[in-house]
C-alpha cells in the first residue's frame, strides 16, 4: 500500500524542484485542505490531493467554430 501522504523531498522530486520550494508548495496546498475543513499535517500533504492539484488539467473550453 502506498503512504497516505507525500514529504517535501518527494515533492520536489517528482516536481525536480528545491525542498524549499518543495515545502512552499505543500503548505499552499495544506491551506487549500484546511479551507476545506480537512485536518492537515505539517510538512505533509495528502497524496492523492497533490496528485489531483498538480496532473489534473482542466482543458479550455473550445469556441463555437473551434476544433
Amino acid at each position: 500500500m502506498s503512504e497516505k501522504f507525500i514529504r517535501a523531498e518527494e515533492v520536489a522530486e517528482v516536481m525536480e524542484i528545491s525542498v524549499p520550494y518543495a515545502y512552499k508548495i505543500i503548505k499552499k496546498l495544506n491551506a487549500e485542505l484546511d479551507a476545506k475543513g480537512y485536518i492537515t499535517i505539517t510538512g505533509r500533504v495528502n497524496r492523492e490531493y497533490f496528485n489531483e492539484r498538480v496532473y489534473t488539467v482542466n482543458a479550455p473550453e473550445k469556441k463555437e467554430g473551434e476544433q
